[in-house]
């Protein structure tokens, strides 16, 4: 069966797709759980440890407190509390902390940190998988067994205002609830105006016993305008004023003789310093956790806050309210709560806590007996058990103390090392999904390879045996075996997998499948042999007989396409990948500029032929005209990869990305700067003009209409949000949010689209007029820069610029007068597409998605359009050259038909070799110890790109089958 070679591409690149996901549900292991699906209650507590044949007392301590308020502060960093401006952000706060009855705490938070699994960890003392940072979009119901389900359970009346992830995680716990838009980041001012609101009547009432409140203003502040932003002190100090209410309000209804009142400060997660957060930074896992009661001792100065993990919050509430702990908490209690409580007390809160995590750690570890902390806490319960034997007979020696003491300090070894053991473990990855999706992938690839000579060759088509693969007795054994494998493995396998779980349909689908590539694989293998029928070469101006020849470019291409495949394998090359890709795209520019000066000098002094190649007609009478034209060309198509260079270098120094420099000021904060409004004002307009000048060329007087009007909407946009300014604006008070100008934009870029795809369809349908065709790419193209110029920042601007400028002076004097076939201008354009995505300040860490882009334009969440803004622009930089790359093969009339299909097979072998083998790699260092914090955000950023690149593919299909019916 023979199929053109883009549709080969797309075909193979959607079947990836499909094995990477399923790779992705085995790695992302599901988090560690107990084994009961019932949850925890408070008659299968343990029994008081006692030595001898007397009963065992099941007693339980009274609770600690009556009331609890948890005041929790959406990105809160630690150094906004207990950092040299602590004082000046929090006075009353940082008061408390260093006079007041206080504990406090440096809560540490695990990636991924953002908001959703952070509430799970809080609530459940559980570490969420990292996938959930996926689910954070939308986030179903939690029905494992948590805090607020055990307190509603044991009839405590919650309140909750704030966030509404937790309307949506306990939709039925909440006696009274107000929820607010999480991700409509631009709003900071009514979003916490929203939850303070309620304060005043609910302070005053009695008919609560827990109070909780989530505060997004400082996240939201965070995301539009980072950590250094003056909004960030005026909504610090909104917060400590909000948190003296809270406790002058709590002191005043405190009543003698009755439980004491608890009041929670902390975040959720914290804060980078480029204001956005899920990563594994200092500044974004450091959250400051505040405990204020007066049943602790009252401080007598500013003391080194101590370090605790975030989940050890839960089994801290828990205990405090006397509830159970949560079933799959992995916490363990802060002893500091417990310094006023009597020491028999005091044992029977951490032998609750231990007993928790010895029955989890029983569930989670097959050879739980060999762990340290399952023995420590053995030996601590047997000594308890002694100790409790002497208390009960009312030995009152200091001897006993003593030994309560060393039993205490067991307990708490023993909880440190459960707790940190349980923590390793994380989950179980589950290995027979993860090995079936990387079998589909790696089948996928070598036929892929296997194809180049035929995908490459002047047909562009692949022939595949697959009616004689399926008829062939080697597919039915092959399904009878995968069958019989699948049924082994299922069957045997201790834990749950989910390619078990899948129906047998499906399962019999996946098998059926991977035989018959297996048989397809094997069958063009056969065929490659030096037996088999030889493909003509993919380029005849390289090409001798039969045989490839690679030129030094080719080389070059090939070797960093390597290189840098195989970096992937250390975790410092992913946390900098973008300076692997900045030295390629260096060493580009200069084997470019050497093709060049081949060109125009040596090859012009060997032969006098090279004047007929430049001439833009065979016309041997020429006048001096075209030679002096022939010049300008010339000496043009020299300045062109030095420029590259220059602006590359620029760009590097306009956003600071990757790990170890994300720290350093850069030229884009320069520019943000309050004082340097101005400079980026004229910076901005300066870029919007030359954008129009350079993209509106090839388009219709009706687009460049549109296109002039959209990019003035752009500028009133950003104008409107108050990062630039008019020449008659003396000050950068905002009078909107922007939305009516953002959809000003909207309209002119939907009316580019539109009469860009009318040509289009025009060219296809009605008339097989090339010329329109081109019009109609270039004018859907131009819509897609529009639209990226609104999502871009103000700063970000002169990326576009740049990467406009140079696809320009490319296409005019490099790819085209240095004859560059299909596949090399293909991989040029991927490796500048890899290039621009960090230009624009993205990292392999999620903490640099910009979500606020998400809702330029939008009033309220709107989850569709907000995933699409935020993947458009965070991948802006790939997909414009690869838009591009599809505008100029399509459009170029003396490009073989055949061209288009080349640059799609080569855009699918791009993107599937880097795909397929770091799943190989993060399979292997699945248990290294930056698995979570590196190269996982890296999995879904590969992951994020191959199902773009499949669609961008599909475009590449619809345009070869027009190209080829025009050329025809």
């Amino acid at each position: 069966m023979k199929v053109r070679s883009s549709v080969f591409a797309s075909l193979i690149l959607i079947f990836e797709v499909i094995g990477v996901a399923l790779f992705l549900r085995g790695f992302f292991p599901v988090p560690v759980k107990s084994s009961f699906s019932s949850k925890s209650s408070l008659s299968d507590l343990p029994a008081e440890p006692l030595t001898g044949s007397s009963p065992n007392s099941s007693r339980l301590p009274q609770p600690l407190f009556k009331r609890v308020v948890v005041m929790l502060v959406d990105a809160l960093r630690e150094d906004f509390v207990f950092g040299p401006s602590g004082r000046m952000f929090m006075p009353y706060t940082r008061h408390v902390v260093e006079r007041g009855s206080s504990h406090s705490f440096v809560a540490k938070a695990r990636p991924p940190t953002v908001t959703m699994p952070r509430i799970k960890a809080l609530t459940t003392g559980s570490i969420p998988g990292f996938i959930d940072v996926v689910m954070n979009l939308n986030s179903p119901a939690l029905l494992e067994d948590n805090l607020i389900w055990q307190a509603k359970t044991a009839g405590k009346r919650i309140v909750f205002y704030g966030d509404d992830t937790w309307v949506r995680l306990f939709p039925k716990h909440f006696m009274e609830y107000d929820g607010t838009t999480s991700f409509f980041v631009s709003d900071y001012t009514e979003v916490d105006n929203n939850v303070t609101r309620h304060l005043d009547s609910t302070l005053k009432r009695d008919d609560w016993d827990i109070m909780i409140l989530h505060y997004l203003g400082l996240d939201h502040i965070g995301h539009i305008s980072g950590p250094h932003s003056s909004l960030i002190q005026p909504k610090l100090l909104e917060m400590d004023d909000i948190l003296k209410k809270i406790h002058s309000a709590l002191i005043s209804k405190e009543a003698e003789g009755s439980l004491p009142y608890l009041l929670v400060l902390c975040g959720d997660h914290g804060m980078s310093e480029t204001g956005s957060h899920g990563g594994s930074s200092e500044p974004e896992v450091n959250t400051p956790l505040v405990l204020i009661s007066p049943a602790f001792k009252r401080k007598v100065g500013m003391e080194k806050p101590g370090v605790v993990e975030q989940v050890d919050l839960t089994p801290t509430l828990a205990l405090g309210l006397g509830l159970p702990i949560s079933q799959n908490s992995v916490g363990r209690l802060i002893p500091g709560v417990l310094e006023e409580t009597s020491l028999r007390d005091q044992l029977r809160f951490l032998h609750l806590n231990g007993h928790q995590l010895s029955c989890l750690l029983k569930d989670s570890v097959l050879e739980y007996e060999k762990e340290a902390g399952f023995e420590q806490f053995r030996v601590a319960e047997k000594a308890h058990g002694n100790w409790m034997k002497l208390y009960l007979e009312g030995n009152t020696s200091e001897v006993l103390t003593n030994m309560g003491k060393k039993v205490l300090k067991q307990y708490l070894e023993a909880l440190a090392a459960m707790s940190s053991a349980l923590s390793k473990q994380l989950g179980k990855y589950d290995m027979y999904s993860m090995i079936a999706g990387m079998v589909f992938v790696f089948q996928l690839l070598l036929v892929l390879l296997l194809a180049m000579p035929e995908a490459l060759s002047g047909g562009a088509a692949v022939d595949l045996p697959v009616l004689s693969s399926l008829l062939s007795l080697p597919f039915y054994l092959l399904c009878l075996l995968l069958a019989s494998v699948h049924v082994l493995v299922c069957t045997s396998a201790e834990s749950s997998c989910y390619f078990c779980s899948l129906s047998w349909g499906l399962v019999f689908a996946a098998v059926a499948f991977s035989s018959a590539m297996f048989c397809i694989l094997v069958s063009i293998a056969t065929r490659r042999l030096p037996l088999g029928p030889k493909i003509r070469g993919k380029s005849p101006l390289r090409s001798s007989g039969d045989e490839w020849s690679l030129s030094e470019l080719d080389v070059l291409l090939l070797a960093g396409t390597i290189g840098h495949t195989l970096s992937l394998a250390a975790s410092s090359f992913v946390e900098e990948e973008h300076q692997t890709w900045y030295f390629l795209l260096n060493t580009l520019c200069l084997g470019v500029f050497q093709d060049v000066c081949r060109k125009y000098f040596r090859e012009q002094r060997g032969s006098g032929e090279e004047e007929e190649h430049l001439l833009p007609s065979k016309d041997c009478h020429a006048s001096d005209h075209p030679k002096a034209e022939i010049y300008s060309e010339k000496w043009l198509a020299l300045a062109t990869p030095p420029f590259t260079l220059v602006c590359c270098r620029l760009l590097r120094s306009l956003n600071q990305t990757g790990v170890q420099w994300a720290h350093l000021p850069d030229v884009g904060h320069w520019l943000n700067s309050s004082e340097h409004k101005m400079v980026l004002s004229l910076l901005s307009a300066f870029c919007l003009v030359l954008i129009y000048l350079l993209v509106q060329r090839r388009c219709s007087w009706v687009s460049k209409v549109a296109l002039a009007l959209g990019l003035l909407g752009v500028y009133s946009y950003r104008a409107a949000v108050g990062s630039v300014l008019f020449p008659w604006q003396h000050s950068s008070r905002t009078t909107s949010k922007g939305t009516v100008e953002a959809r000003f934009v909207y309209v002119f870029v939907l009316g580019i689209l539109f009469t860009g795809t009318k040509d289009l369809l025009r060219s296809q349908i009605i008339t097989a007029d090339a010329k329109l065709k081109s019009r109609g790419l270039w004018e859907i193209y131009s819509g897609l820069v529009l639209l990226v110029s609104l999502l871009f920042r103000a700063h970000n601007l002169p990326v576009l610029c740049c990467c406009l400028l140079i696809q320009t002076l490319m296409a005019q004097f490099i790819w085209k007068k240095l004859h560059y076939d299909a596949a090399q201008t293909t991989i040029m354009h991927y490796w500048f597409g890899q290039a621009f995505f960090y230009f624009q300040g993205n990292s392999n860490n999620i903490a640099t998605v910009d979500i606020s882009v998400g809702f330029v334009g939008l009033e309220s969440y709107v989850e569709a359009p907000a995933i699409f803004l935020t993947a458009l622009s965070t991948y802006a930089g790939p997909l414009l050259w690869v838009c591009h790359l599809v505008c100029y093969l399509s459009s170029e009339r003396d490009r073989s038909p055949v061209a288009v299909g080349h640059g799609c097979y080569c855009l699918a072998l791009m993107r599937s070799v880097p795909a397929a083998a770091y799943i190989v790699l993060v399979t292997v260092l699945r248990y290294h110890l930056f698995i979570w914090s590196v190269f996982s955000p890296k999995l879904l950023y590969e992951s994020m790109h191959l199902l773009l690149t499949a669609g961008v593919c599909l475009i590449f299909n619809t345009m070869e089958q027009s190209h080829s019916s025009s050329k025809s």
